[in-house]
């Protein structure tokens, strides 16, 4: 186990593609409005900020000790085979997207909708880059996996975001049904991998999500 490590990322580069698909535009085609709605994000958005922490894996009757929580997710299972150790991280795009999102839910729904995507691609994009940056420095890791995730319970945030300390170390609190502020954030899992031959960057997340109707799958 390691103690809460911090990184901050400044202006990753915008994928426009990502957006499109969360905003889930017909034909991947970006309309005048959402330009505005990027151009407005880019103007206001806050540097990426990340916490994380190393723990020891193991198993203990029949459970996976993450090192902070317990669990008998078998989806976390699979990917955790054959790790020893997990990064546990959680990431926050900022609250500017909460402000532009409630703002405009008043004056424009389809502007908050657009909203809404450009700070799901800002936070997975920090989240991207905080992985093949970490699976550089660790060797490999197994894709990411989020509390929520298939058999994975949600409540496993509560000390995940305390074994973090993740209100002081990165602004990121959760509520009582145990949802995330500022919105635009994830925490996360990934298995370190003991001589590794691959890395995240090689693998695509949705390859290891069960949720195969996922109207925001990629293709894998």
């Amino acid at each position: 186990m390691t103690p809460v490590l911090t990184k901050t990322y400044g202006t990753l580069p915008l994928r426009r593609a990502e957006i499109l698909r969360y905003a889930r535009c017909p034909n991947g085609t970006a309309p005048p409005l959402l330009e505005e709605c990027i151009a407005e994000a880019e103007a206001t958005a806050e540097p990426g900020r990340v916490c994380y922490r190393i723990f020891d894996l193991a198993e203990r009757g029949g459970a996976l000790d993450l090192g902070f929580a317990t669990t008998t997710s078998a989806a976390l299972r699979r990917n955790l085979q054959d790790c020893r150790r997990v990064l546990v991280f959680a990431a926050t795009a900022g609250l500017a997207f909460d402000r532009l999102i409630s703002r405009y839910s008043r004056l424009s729904v389809t502007k908050s909708l657009f909203f809404q995507a450009i700070g799901t691609e800002r936070v997975e994009a920090i989240c991207d880059r905080f992985c093949a940056d970490m699976a550089q420095e660790l060797g490999g890791l197994r894709p990411r996996f989020s509390p929520g995730y298939g058999d994975l319970p949600l409540a496993l945030q509560t000390p995940l975001t305390r074994a973090l300390d993740c209100a002081r170390r990165a602004g990121i609190t959760l509520n009582e049904s145990l949802l995330m502020t500022p919105s635009k954030s994830v925490t996360a899992i990934a298995g370190i991998i003991p001589n590794a031959r691959e890395t995240t960057a090689q693998t695509a997340p949705c390859a290891h999500c069960a949720a195969a109707d996922c109207a925001y799958r990629r293709d894998t």
